[in-house]
């Protein structure tokens, strides 16, 4: 697959699944959270509606290396990404990119809690499995009939463009 194909692919991912788990570094290790996505394809970054008073923030200003992870369930698809992210104080940013579901966290984009997470994918390893559970089966069966490993979709590590 061309390198365009895989960039949009993942991009599609993104876009499509919305919900994604966000990966940050603390004294004791990793943390994972899930965040609802605001994709800007052609700005190269994802946005996210957050809150000033969670850990996350200060975590990713202490330490700006984070991971996102995307599951498109019914595709078979799964992509991590490495990235960078920043904390913005940008009630203007917020604004633009806000869904009626976050007032159910805060009074609007101008609540003073309200920050934005801008985050830059560095690179993208994708996974396509198997479009169906019955292709997936039969390799599972062929594998252990045949001793060879089931082929359960293409791995492809891509270099997404800052």
């Amino acid at each position: 697959m061309a390198e365009q194909d895989s960039l949009d692919r993942v991009w599609d991912i993104i876009e499509r699944v919305g919900g994604c788990m966000l990966t940050t570094r603390f004294a004791d290790g990793l943390r994972a959270r899930p965040l609802e996505a605001r994709p800007d394809r052609g700005g190269g970054v994802i946005w996210f509606v957050t809150d000033l008073r969670s850990g996350k923030e200060h975590e990713i200003e202490r330490n700006p290396d984070v991971g996102l992870v995307f599951v498109d369930a019914g595709a078979k698809a799964y992509l991590s990404l490495t990235a960078r992210a920043e904390v913005l104080r940008d009630h203007a940013k917020a604004a633009a990119i806000w869904k009626s579901t976050d007032d159910v966290w805060w009074r609007g984009p101008d609540d003073p809690n309200v920050c934005v997470l801008r985050v830059t994918p560095l690179t993208a390893e994708l996974w396509d499995g198997p479009s169906s559970k019955a292709v997936a089966a039969f390799e599972f069966v062929k594998a252990r009939v045949t001793g060879e490993p089931p082929n359960l979709g293409e791995n492809r590590k891509v270099t997404v463009p800052m």
